[in-house]
């Protein structure tokens, strides 16, 4: 028979999760206070390697993450998350060790909330950025103004993406990135509800999409040359919803940050980026805005 340690038995297997798991994953979601956001957890069994624990009640999920790997720099650990009724009894703990044992000597980043830092920390994850969360409505021009903007200024043109500029964006995203993530991108036409390219003289030099998350649009990934390009991306984005808006914005980009929120949007959080095994994030960070999402990097 299993011991049982804190109401739960200690081999609880570890298995890999699919996408006839999904409401699952949702459910453990919704459990924790998050947005069920389905749409989301579609996209990421698809794209990486989901963990689980069952609930030996057969009452769905204890705990789950995913990983996405981004060979050869890093992997991505996120959604780690353990139900309300499993909190505190080394599930999340058990989980993480598993997973690191999985991946060996692979360099993982994660974005940790205040909650879970301690436990990464213990592993030997260590802080390497922060990322700040803003949310709200875009105002118009005339009304940010009022608020005490600037100009906009931008120098690019955005369009909607086309399949014709899928190799532009990867070519463009592995640079800023540090690595190749096709199997993200290749998904993010379907899974967004709006993408959009910038342009300069006719040259791609930047992208961003819009998805939906509960209840409100989160723009993400958010790749460009500089800040006023960055700036005209989500305008164009803001201008295709009637949603709020969600933004999760590297905190090294002030001017960005400080733009949000003369148009409207509100800082709401700040959570911190970790790695373990690489001394920092890979890629560019100054063309890096805002993560596709923080499950994923």
């Amino acid at each position: 028979m299993p011991t049982i340690r804190h109401g739960l038995p200690d081999n609880l297997p570890i298995r890999l999760l699919a996408r006839g798991d999904l409401v699952a994953c949702a459910d453990l979601s919704e459990d924790r206070g998050w947005p069920r956001d389905e749409h989301r957890w579609g996209l990421l069994l698809g794209a990486g390697t989901a963990y689980g624990i069952d609930d030996p009640a057969g009452k769905g999920l204890a705990a789950a993450c995913v990983v996405t790997t981004y060979e050869p720099t890093h992997a991505a650990l996120g959604m780690m998350l353990v139900a309300e009724r499993f909190a505190r009894q080394g599930v999340g703990r058990r989980l993480l060790v598993h997973v690191l044992a999985e991946h060996g000597r692979t360099p993982l980043t994660l974005f940790a909330t205040d909650q879970g830092r301690p436990l990464y920390e213990k592993f030997g994850f260590v802080v390497v950025g922060r990322v700040e969360r803003s949310v709200g409505r875009l105002l118009p021009e005339g009304a940010r103004a009022e608020a005490g903007g600037g100009v906009d200024g931008s120098v690019a043109t955005t369009r909607r993406a086309t399949a014709r500029d899928l190799p532009a964006v990867v070519a463009l995203d592995a640079s800023a990135f540090g690595t190749e993530r096709t199997q993200i991108l290749a998904r993010l036409p379907a899974f967004s509800d709006h993408f959009r390219v910038a342009e300069r003289a006719g040259e791609l030099v930047g992208f961003a999409a819009l998805w939906p998350s509960g209840g409100s649009h989160v723009i993400g990934p958010l790749i460009a040359p500089d800040t006023d390009t960055a700036k005209a991306l989500v305008t164009s984005l803001a201008s295709e919803t009637d949603l709020p808006l969600r933004v999760e914005i590297d905190t090294r980009h002030t001017e960005l940050r400080e733009w949000l929120a003369h148009r409207g949007l509100s800082a709401v959080s700040t959570t911190a980026v970790m790695a373990r095994g690489c001394p920092e994030v890979p890629g560019d960070w100054s063309r890096r805005f805002s993560p596709l999402t923080v499950a994923t990097g």
